[in-house]
């Protein structure tokens, strides 16, 4: 087990911000056993339903990370999984999937995005490696053959609600590039278990994907940098990237949102535009970082590629 980072830095990860804002949009998915799956339309319900863990002593200390092996579709997958200072097994928690890049790792990722800061239960698994040997996730045209990737979250939550006291209604995901356009295939085909996604620098490949038919509208935050040399904000028609502005607009269609967004800028190079009126409370937000590179934003270690937008001051 590892002990978290110091709250003053995790307080000014300026993502950290941006997630939570995605925490608080709309509303949750309502709870259901295990596995199951509601019918098209299923609407949102309460939260704070007991899982199986809850009354139970957890596997690790609150306020650190411990690595868990979840069995999915035949293999052993690996996750960081972090406790939230706080931590009660009689108090349901919300809980953040955290999806990493192509060729990165769950390790990385936390040490970099600031995200076990947060009041949540955050688990950061690991792909599986795909083309040159990198771990990636489905959906992308380098990612690995063979492996059930939407599949493995089911069996990841199953786990988690096994062990802890989470609430099932207030299950988030977030990720950066190949694992941010993850999370969109997750909210498209995953809607009874993910209440919202917030991608950051996502790749929206959707290679072998059926088209996105969500049970409800989900809430989701698109952060994404206008200099992003790896995956271009204009997008990039050879490698089937659609440009993230219009990639926002079909969200903000399928959540049956008003055309027109509130826009404010919240610091000279960071503008948030948010869609509201959505069917059922939803709302789409985008985080467009002027000049911003494949990074992630106040990330301070590396991140990848381009210019890294410093921290904020809460609220964000």
């Amino acid at each position: 087990m590892t002990r978290r980072p110091g709250r003053a830095r995790l307080r000014a990860v300026a993502t950290a911000c941006l997630v939570a804002a995605a925490l608080t949009t709309g509303a949750a998915v309502a709870p259901t056993a295990s596995g199951s799956t509601p019918g098209p339309g299923a609407a949102p319900g309460p939260v704070g339903a007991p899982t199986p863990g809850c009354g139970t002593t957890p596997p690790q200390a609150a306020g650190t990370t411990a690595v868990r092996t979840v069995d999915s579709g035949g293999r052993e997958r690996s996750v960081r999984v972090h406790l939230p200072d706080g931590y009660r097994p009689d108090r349901p928690a919300p809980v953040v999937l955290v999806f990493h890049g192509r060729g990165n790792d769950g390790a990385t990722t936390e040490n970099f995005s600031g995200l076990s800061g947060l009041p949540a239960v955050v688990a950061y698994p690991d792909g599986v490696p795909g083309g040159e040997g990198k771990r990636a996730w489905q959906g992308a045209p380098y990612s690995a053959p063979g492996v059930d990737d939407v599949a493995f979250p089911g069996d990841l939550l199953d786990d988690l609600e096994s062990a802890l006291c989470i609430d099932p209604g207030r299950v988030f995901a977030t990720g950066k590039s190949n694992g941010g356009g993850f999370t969109e295939i997750l909210a498209c085909r995953m809607s009874d278990r993910i209440a919202a996604i917030a991608p950051v620098a996502g790749a929206y490949y959707r290679d072998g994907e059926p088209p996105c038919r969500p049970g409800r509208p989900v809430p989701a935050l698109f952060v994404h940098g206008t200099g992003d040399a790896t995956i271009p904000y204009t997008g990039d028609a050879d490698r089937g990237l659609p440009a993230i502005p219009a990639k926002v607009a079909e969200w903000v269609a399928r959540d049956g949102c008003r055309a027109r967004p509130q826009t404010r800028r919240i610091r000279p190079d960071v503008t948030i535009a948010t869609w509201r009126g959505c069917r059922d409370g939803a709302r789409v937000a985008h985080v467009a970082v002027d000049g911003g590179g494949h990074t992630w934003p106040g990330a301070t270690a590396y991140s990848g590629g381009g210019v890294t937008p410093g921290p904020c001051a809460p609220p964000c």
